[in-house]
């Protein structure tokens, strides 16, 4: 059974960083492309950073140069560093997982087929 379960959310001022953790269990992890995604209340899910299997990685315009996506092959996890907190990067994260054969990974969270239960982060001005 694949399961997700992020951490590391939390409240900070603008400006500020944090580091959001997806440990994962029941997937050959090495083999799966993940994602990041993030929702607010009364809008779309939103990808914001996605890795696959070979390392390649994506980014939304919003995040770049601001967050970095990781993962660590040995302890199942995959990882998520916000620096330079803005206001709008509010929101609940998930980290969703999809198996590497699909095809190359997207910053759509609909194509994924396993999601986390999602970590909050509140970034206040």
């Amino acid at each position: 059974q694949v399961q997700l379960v992020e951490s590391g959310g939390g409240s900070v001022q603008a400006g500020g960083s944090l580091r959001l953790s997806c440990a994962t269990s029941g997937l050959t992890y090495s083999d799966w492309n993940l994602l990041w995604f993030r929702q607010t209340p009364g809008k779309e899910r939103e990808g914001v950073a996605g890795i696959d299997s070979d390392g390649s990685t994506r980014y939304t315009d919003s995040v770049k140069g601001r967050f970095t996506i990781s993962r660590d092959n040995a302890e199942n996890t995959l990882y998520l560093q916000m620096d330079s907190l803005k206001f709008e990067d509010t929101a609940l994260y998930y980290c969703a997982a999809r198996p590497g054969w699909v095809g190359p990974g997207t910053l759509s969270p609909h194509t994924y087929n396993y999601w986390g239960q999602g970590t909050q982060v509140t970034v206040s001005s």
